[in-house]
């Protein structure tokens, strides 16, 4: 996952005083690889130090944590996400694939099992956890029984956010100059399966959320459907959905509104403001 350099903590907790100052309510602590965070600088692994310092951050409301590679997904990191109220029980966890042979082609981590025992450990320590990943299908080599075992493994874990991209060839990879590379076709119809299957599963997380309340991070007014808009814990901004709402008074953007879910629609909560 090529050379990493950390920033040194000091440095990013001036940063985070500085865009708290300005009103910002939610830090992204986001890496080429986040977990690995400290490594180099400081001989360990650092993250969960860092999380504990930045919670401390006036102003700050929310803290997610995105690219945690599997590798060191660490007791101690958990438990810190767990235990800090400003961390939101949120996790990007880019898994790739669970097929052994094709992770062991991407140089990535794990089988179906270790990842499925990772989760379950995940999921235990960190109540309310909403797992996001990102899988690619098609990578060269893929065979149907890897895919079927790819379809099989996000039906069982049901994520609660899932993303699927068709293997794509970069110029100067190793995976670019593999054997038994993938029709572009085949791989665009194997992604679109996966999402079609994911989007099931969101839509039942959706509607499994009627009747309880969230706190909603307002963004905006959307003219389309007459209401408010934003994100709860469960949204990283730009690549989740979002939460619609109606509201009696008028939220600023950046405001925190309690919202009572009424609806799941095309995988977007509805609400109202309470």
């Amino acid at each position: 996952r090529g050379r990493h350099v950390s920033v040194p903590m000091e440095e990013l907790l001036r940063e985070a005083e500085m865009l708290a100052a300005r009103g910002v309510r939610e830090l992204i602590v986001i890496a080429q690889d986040t977990t690995r965070y400290g490594r180099d600088l400081y001989k360990k692994w650092m993250l969960p130090e860092l999380l504990h310092k930045l919670c401390s951050v006036d102003g700050v409301e929310w803290i997610r944590l995105l690219y945690c590679y599997p590798d060191f997904m660490t007791e101690e990191l958990m438990d810190t996400i767990a235990q800090e109220p400003k961390i939101v029980k949120y996790v990007d966890l880019p898994l790739q694939h669970c097929s052994g042979p094709v992770l062991r082609a991407m140089r990535r981590f794990g089988d179906r099992e270790k990842l499925t025992a990772l989760i379950g450990k995940m999921r235990e320590r960190i109540p309310g956890l909403v797992l996001r990943t990102t899988v690619i299908a098609g990578f060269p080599g893929e065979t149907e029984e890897d895919f079927a075992e790819l379809c099989d493994f996000i039906k069982e874990i049901r994520f609660e956010r899932l993303g699927c991209f068709a293997y794509s060839q970069e110029e100067d990879t190793p995976a670019a100059e593999m054997e038994n590379q993938i029709e572009e076709d085949e791989k665009r119809r194997r992604a679109g399966r996966v999402m079609e299957t994911q989007m099931g599963i969101m839509q039942d997380w959706g509607e499994a959320q009627v009747g309880r309340v969230f706190d909603v991070l307002t963004e905006g007014f959307d003219e389309e459907t007459q209401c408010w808009f934003g994100r709860s814990y469960a949204d990283a901004p730009e690549i989740d959905g979002r939460v619609y709402f109606t509201a009696a008074d008028v939220p600023a953007p950046g405001q925190f509104v309690r919202v009572r879910i009424t609806a799941c629609m095309d995988c977007d909560l509805m609400g109202e403001a309470e």
